[in-house]
């Protein structure tokens, strides 16, 4: 049967059943609400479980995980492409489409996948209520953020981040505290952490493995900075946290 005629006999069921798709505005809504930063109304969408309600959504597989999955992959896209239009660096929320949709993949119940789609949501909020107050801040610290998400692996100092933006130590530092309320070196060792905790639930490196990875001077080192951070050590936070959503 030609293409077209089996659409044409497709759509003449689905209007004898009267099966209509829900209005568009109920999603536009949803990524309307992470492009902004409206960390209360996605956090609220999450406990409702909206994601895994598909009434007027459409079926994308007869397979009841194959078609989540699907959603999740238009989701992941529209949220990305919602991001980027209010300010996401392209980049960064390509990668980190790229990133939920693998470990999408290797998810085996809709509960996985409903649960995963809750952190991904969470995750670009978060980063559009930093960019929100990214877009007060003054070029010099711009640049210093910028700088610390791109080298986050390697060693960085107030010295070398002085030097890329062509300033002064002091006055960089006295910019930085007054734009962010905290400090350089903080700030540093937080971003530090913050990929530790994701290294430590998403991927099998040793703790001594992420301590070198992220260019900490020694395991203990790391394993202090992270307790002092997160109130656990390494060790427990991947005990508790380690592929706890699949």
């Amino acid at each position: 049967m030609a293409f077209s005629e089996e659409w044409y006999e497709t759509e003449l069921k689905s209007s004898e059943l009267e099966t209509l798709h829900r209005p568009p505005t109920v999603e536009y809504s949803f990524y309307t609400a992470v492009k902004t930063g409206d960390m209360e109304t996605v956090v609220a969408n999450c406990k409702e479980d909206a994601f895994i309600h598909l009434e007027g959504t459409g079926v994308l597989s007869r397979n009841t995980l194959t078609n989540i999955k699907y959603h999740f992959v238009v989701t992941a896209a529209m949220l990305t492409r919602y991001c980027i239009d209010g300010g996401l660096e392209p980049e960064q929320a390509y990668r980190l489409s790229d990133f939920y949709i693998l470990k999408m993949d290797t998810c085996t119940t809709v509960r996985q996948i409903a649960d995963l789609h809750h952190e991904m949501a969470k995750d670009f909020t978060g980063k559009m209520v930093l960019q929100k107050k990214s877009s007060i801040l003054s070029k010099p610290v711009v640049q210093c953020v910028d700088y610390i998400y791109s080298h986050i692996k390697e060693r960085i100092t107030v010295a070398m981040l002085a030097e890329y933006t062509g300033l002064s130590e002091s006055y960089l530092s006295r910019v930085f505290k007054q734009n962010l309320g905290i400090s350089i070196s903080d700030y540093i060792r937080e971003k530090k952490i913050e990929k530790a905790t994701h290294l430590l639930r998403y991927s099998d490196k040793s703790i001594i493995d992420i301590a070198n990875y992220l260019s900490f001077s020694s395991q203990s080192h790391f394993i202090q900075t992270f307790e002092n951070f997160t109130g656990m050590t390494p060790k427990k936070y991947r005990n508790k946290y380690y592929k706890s959503m699949w």
